[in-house]
Formats: structure tokens, C-alpha cells, sequence
């Protein structure tokens, strides 16, 4: 996509990757490939704030130039060193040796640490302020957000805040502004942008919303580093991340399950109705056919989680284990839950996974159903009432 102008004299000149699949490794699916996106600031001082993946360096350059000449550049801005941000720094400082770097104290240690070179590094932190001419650039430092270097850069002059990883999506793109796009599918990858790389930093997440707000900051336009800009609904995404890092929840269960021979399913699929004779919205996943991402989305914003399995080798199914120790990592906040399974001759499924969710912090409501074998009608009737009596906690 060729370069386009988001304000007057700003101009997004970042690349699309439309065959993007994975992103942090094989469990977060990006369906929908996804952006990386940089901003060219016309001024006195030409600002380029961020840049692009290694890979697309030359789309970046090509989008640049149909501007203004890439070595006019004389200011860039690094908010976030993670290679898909940054990973075009090295090819683009070759046309413009003597540009001033700004970043944090930890950018500039990620960035030595990742590019060797010897650039003129200018440290900055919150509350500094560097003057391009008609605009200022004004920094807040993000630590955690999600990497200890990150920071966000704010145009007071154009109520514009490029917050590079927060408020994000991973979604390639024909149209860059939110209103030109479906807003459901935008807040569904957004929803999942949240629940798979910042759930575990909720609480600073808050923070540092208040902050921005106590800074009296005025945003009439969100430009991240990746997905669509955020010019008609900025307030909701701010909203909604103050939803989700709040832990706020739905009227809403997930129930993640798998199963050797059926009897499982059975199960879960009782617990469901349980849960759905209260009203309460239920989302069902099989571990070994679901999209691990889409699972995380889901339970984002559910109050209740339940986790079942058979039992094989004293424990749990693999694809359980698996989805256990990627959610502990990811930190669920206020959740309720419990667990089930079924065994044959010997237990181990449903301890060890109780053993999991107290780890990552969901609240026992009850002591794990096991059923041996082949469930009853009166073992049905069990996980009936489970899902029942969760219901009516939800």
C-alpha cells in the first residue's frame, strides 16, 4: 500500500503483510495477516517515527521517497525495539547516518543489543519534550508495554498519540482509518491483540491510562504500530482497554475440553446446558481442533473458565497441558472455574489440572468432577448441575 497522509504533513508509510499467519511463535494465529506501520512528520525537523520488519524495508523506503527524499530525514523516533518495529532501523540509517535516535534508556540497550551500530542515541523519558518546528513531540515511557523499553510519542499539536503496541491489531488492510472498516471485525482482533500479548500487564496497563489522562493529554487520533488508526472511535478502544485491564466480565463461560473416546465430551457438553439454562453465553472448545488464539479472546472477558480431560499416563491430554501453561503465562484476572474428566482404572486428569488453574490465579468454585468410563444419565446430571450452580455464580 502506498503511502497516505493521516493528518496534514503527517503520512503513514509503513507496509501490509497480508501473509502473515504467526506472530510470538506458533500460538498466536494472525488470520488476518496484519501492518506494520510508520509515520513520516513533515516539519522542520522530517520525524520518522518507527519502522517497519527487515523483510519490508524496501516497500518502506519506496513510501518514504514518494514524500520526501529519505535522506531528508533528520529525527527518528524509536518507541518499541522489537525486530517487526524495528527490524528496518539498520537498512534506513545507511541513507541517513547522522540522524538523531530518541528512545528510552532500555531502547537504547535493546537497540545496541539487537544492531550493534554507533548511532547518536538521545535518551529520552516522560515528560520530555523535543521541538520539531510547528509540532512537539512529548514522550511518556510504557515499560512493559510490552517490552521494558517501549514508550509512547504524543503530538499535542495534532492530538495524536502513537502508542506503537498498545491499541493495536494484528489485521492487514486496504483502508487504514478505523470508520473504513468493519468496526466488529476491528474490536474482535483487537479483543485478541489484548488477550494474547498484553492480558499479563493489565494492571500497568491501568496505570498508565490514568496517567495519560492525569497529563491532560487531548487524543482525537490513535495511530499504533499495528492494524488501522484510530481517528473516529479512539475513545472506545481506550474504553474497552480500561474494560479488559480492569478485568471486567461478560455473562460468559469458556469451556475448553479434550477427550480419548468421547466420554469427555459428553460431559462438557452437559456442563454447557447447565450453564446455558442460566442465561450465561458459553463458548465450547475441543483443545486438539481450536485455535489456541481464539480460545484466549474468548476468555478474556469471561467470568468463568472449566478445563476437562481424560486421564492417559496419570495426567492430562497433551493439548491440555499445553493450553494450561500458555494461559498461566498470560495471567487471567477474576475468573471462577472448575475442572472435569473422565478415567478408566486410575485418576490424574482433573488434579493436575486444578493444580494448573489455582496457578494462574481462576478461583475454585468446585472440588473436579471425575467420572469413571462411560458417564451415566445420573452422572450427566452432575455436570448439569456444575453448570447450573456456575451459572448462577456468573
Amino acid at each position: 500500500m502506498s503511502a497516505r497522509e493521516i493528518k496534514k504533513g503527517i503520512y503513514w508509510v509503513g507496509a501490509v503483510d497480508w501473509n502473515k499467519r504467526e506472530f510470538h511463535g506458533p500460538t498466536y494465529h494472525t488470520h488476518r495477516g496484519t501492518s506494520y506501520n510508520s509515520y513520516l512528520i513533515i516539519d522542520e525537523k522530517v520525524t520518522l517515527v518507527d519502522a517497519v520488519d527487515e523483510d519490508f524495508v524496501d516497500i518502506m523506503l519506496e513510501n518514504i521517497n514518494s514524500v520526501i527524499d529519505v535522506s531528508k530525514i533528520d529525527y527518528v523516533v524509536v518507541n518499541h525495539v522489537e525486530p517487526d518495529h524495528s527490524g528496518a532501523f539498520p537498512k534506513v540509517m545507511e541513507h541517513i547516518p547522522n540522524a538523531k535516535v530518541f528512545c528510552s534508556a532500555k531502547g537504547k540497550d535493546g537497540m545496541k543489543a539487537h544492531y550493534f551500530g554507533d548511532y547518536d542515541y538521545n535518551i529520552v523519558k516522560t515528560g520530555d519534550v523535543v521541538n520539531i518546528g510547528k509540532r512537539s513531540l512529548k514522550f511518556i515511557e510504557a515499560p512493559m508495554l510490552h517490552w521494558p523499553d517501549s514508550m509512547f510519542t504524543y503530538i499535542e499539536e495534532e492530538k495524536l498519540l502513537m502508542p506503537n503496541d498498545a491499541f493495536g491489531q494484528h489485521m492487514a488492510f486496504s483502508h487504514i482509518f478505523d470508520d473504513e472498516n468493519d468496526m466488529d471485525v476491528v474490536m474482535n482482533e483487537a479483543k485478541n491483540y489484548y488477550a494474547n500479548i498484553l492480558m499479563p500487564f493489565s494492571p500497568l496497563i491501568t496505570k498508565k491510562i490514568d496517567e495519560i489522562v492525569n497529563m491532560g493529554l487531548e487524543i482525537d487520533m490513535i495511530a499504533p504500530s499495528h492494524g488501522i488508526i484510530w481517528r473516529t472511535h479512539p475513545e472506545k478502544i481506550i474504553d474497552t482497554y480500561l474494560k479488559w485491564a480492569k478485568g471486567e466480565t461478560e455473562r460468559k463461560a469458556v469451556i475448553v475440553y479434550d477427550t480419548m473416546w468421547g466420554s469427555t465430551t459428553k460431559m462438557a457438553h452437559a456442563i454447557l446446558d447447565g450453564l446455558v439454562s442460566e442465561g450465561v453465553e458459553v463458548k465450547l472448545y475441543k483443545a486438539s481442533v481450536s485455535d489456541i488464539t481464539h480460545v484466549i479472546g474468548d476468555i478474556l472477558d469471561a467470568k468463568a473458565l472449566l478445563v476437562g480431560s481424560s486421564t492417559i499416563n496419570n495426567t492430562m491430554i497433551a493439548t491440555i497441558g499445553y493450553f494450561l501453561e500458555e494461559i498461566i503465562g498470560l495471567k487471567p484476572r477474576g475468573k471462577i472455574g472448575a475442572s472435569f474428566g473422565s478415567y478408566g482404572w486410575g485418576k490424574g486428569a482433573v488434579a493436575n489440572i486444578e493444580k494448573k488453574m489455582k496457578e494462574m490465579g481462576i478461583k475454585l468454585t468446585h472440588e473436579g468432577l471425575q467420572i469413571k468410563y462411560v458417564p451415566t444419565e445420573e452422572d450427566l446430571k452432575k455436570c448439569y448441575e456444575l453448570g447450573k450452580e456456575i451459572g448462577k455464580m456468573i
